[in-house]
């Protein structure tokens, strides 16, 4: 079991290949910084829930070459996409620290000029695609579909991610915050708080979420909101397909099963959302981690239920690959102990280019304008991490 005290595997000078960027997890009041030069694994994470599958073979290879450069507990890091038939981006680096997480930065340099910025799709094409999600539930079995839009950034010079990472730890003190190198030279940055799945020893823990309402600064109207969620059928309902299939992908393989009857409210800087924590055991501890992950990956809250059919859906009605986007970032170690969170309220940098993601649940009693309230809304958390307006700025063209 991690703890606060200093955990450091590998050494510096070791010799390995690949990238030498750093990775980042934070999980409570620890970070895991994993660097030096590390071995990179891009097989899919389709069928690794299963043993014999490629990217769980790649794995293993790419353990055994650590070990036998010295690493006394190797692990692999990174983040897997949304449709697991993509590349993944996972690394075994060379050195790798537990270390108690320091407060950000109070100061930091100012971010270069912003030059454009536009929503994929724009407002008027994202209504019309929850539009047809809501008449494809009236005539097909498809109860729930989570569609996402993407705001691109264009700025005038470079922008330094660890400026952007220090804004974004200093404005959400909770959360799963995360930096992941990328094969194109890129860095995927963000704060999660979804845990998809801890497991530690044969105990695990998930924790969906689903369903959510903007966060207010004026005390009587955020409590007013909440007491709302608390109170919606949809949203309740949303959350139900949920917790129902984490459910039926876990109950058939535990010897314990707790899951709780209702949701509970948590909140983040700027939602509150429908929350429902999970915990099993497992009969033995063969199954790792990212094992799991992967069995419950992607789960109806960020694709939809039935989960083939709103991938279908989901696949007809976007207009872009979403990458990394909705799908999940973490760690493993060779011991199968490990978390995995989903990869929501983040963006891409690459050089002076940006990519930030965000994602709503469709249902059959969603409306088209408060779905994209509600985008709008989560895109808010990296928005505000570059400096910018949370609303439409004049800058911004669909």
């Amino acid at each position: 079991m991690r703890t606060a005290r200093q955990l450091v595997y590998g050494s510096p000078e070791q010799e390995g290949d690949g990238d030498c960027q750093t990775f980042s997890f934070a999980s409570g009041d620890l970070e895991l910084i994993a660097r030096g030069p590390m071995q990179r694994i891009d097989a899919p994470a389709a069928g690794a829930q299963s043993a014999g599958s490629p990217l769980l073979h790649s794995i293993e290879q790419a353990l055994e070459r650590a070990v036998r450069h010295g690493q006394r507990q190797p692990m692999v890091v990174g983040a897997i996409p949304f449709d697991t038939s993509q590349p993944s981006c996972l690394y075994v680096p060379q050195c790798v620290e537990w270390r108690p997480l320091a407060a950000p930065a109070e100061t930091d340099e100012p971010l270069p000029v912003l030059l454009e910025q536009r929503n994929v799709p724009g407002e008027a094409d994202f209504k019309r695609a929850v539009e047809h999600a809501i008449v494809n539930f009236q005539h097909s079995d498809v109860r729930k579909a989570v569609l996402s839009v993407q705001r691109e950034l264009s700025f005038a010079e470079d922008v330094d991610v660890s400026v952007v990472q220090q804004r974004l730890r200093r404005q959400n003190r909770s959360g799963y915050h995360f930096c992941v190198p990328q094969a194109d030279g890129g860095v995927l940055l963000g704060v999660s708080p979804e845990l998809l799945i801890r497991k530690h020893g044969r105990q695990f823990v998930s924790n969906p979420l689903a369903g959510s309402v903007r966060r207010s600064a004026e005390a009587r109207e955020d409590q007013a909101n909440a007491a709302w969620l608390a109170a919606s059928e949809k949203d309740h309902y949303e959350h139900s397909l949920v917790v129902e299939d984490i459910r039926a992908r876990l109950q058939g393989m535990c010897s314990r099963l707790q899951v709780p009857e209702r949701p509970s409210l948590i909140s983040t800087a700027a939602l509150w959302h429908l929350s429902s924590r999970i915990e099993g055991e497992l009969p033995d501890d063969r199954l790792s981690a990212l094992q799991l992950a992967c069995r419950l990956h992607p789960t109806p809250a960020v694709c939809g239920f039935p989960t083939e059919r709103a991938r279908q859906l989901i696949r007809f009605v976007e207009p872009f690959e979403r990458g990394l986007f909705t799908g999940m970032v973490g760690w493993c170690d060779a011991e199968g102990n490990g978390e995995w969170v989903v990869t929501i309220r983040c963006g891409s940098i690459q050089r002076n280019r940006v990519r930030l993601f965000a994602g709503a649940g469709i249902v059959e009693a969603s409306r088209p304008e408060n779905e994209w309230n509600e985008v709008q809304t989560k895109l808010g958390t990296m928005l505000r991490a570059f400096g910018l307006p949370t609303d439409s700025p004049a800058t911004s063209r669909d």
